[in-house]
């Protein structure tokens, strides 16, 4: 039977957009790790960036720039923190 077939079509996805987020927020919960946040946050921002030029799933793009922002601005503040009381 080669009639007429019903595909259902693929949902789009924007994986930049939810890595970012992802990474954004774990490097949130992990900043007082000592060297896990950097990379995670700096990741977050880039894929960040880079996603938000497509326009699917760009508030998860938004979320993961924002936290990678703020997780490098805790441990940026930490630092100053620490350095204060020596």
């Amino acid at each position: 039977m080669e009639g007429n077939v019903n595909v259902a079509p693929q949902p789009q996805s924007n994986g930049l957009a939810v890595s970012s987020m992802v990474l954004g927020i774990i490097g949130l919960v992990l900043f007082l790790v000592p060297i896990i946040p950097y990379p995670l946050a700096i990741l977050a921002i880039i894929f960040g960036v880079i996603a938000k030029k497509n326009p699917l799933k760009k508030g998860f793009a938004v979320t993961g720039l924002v936290t990678g922002i703020v997780t490098l601005g805790l441990k940026i503040w930490f630092w100053a923190g620490v350095a204060s009381l020596m």
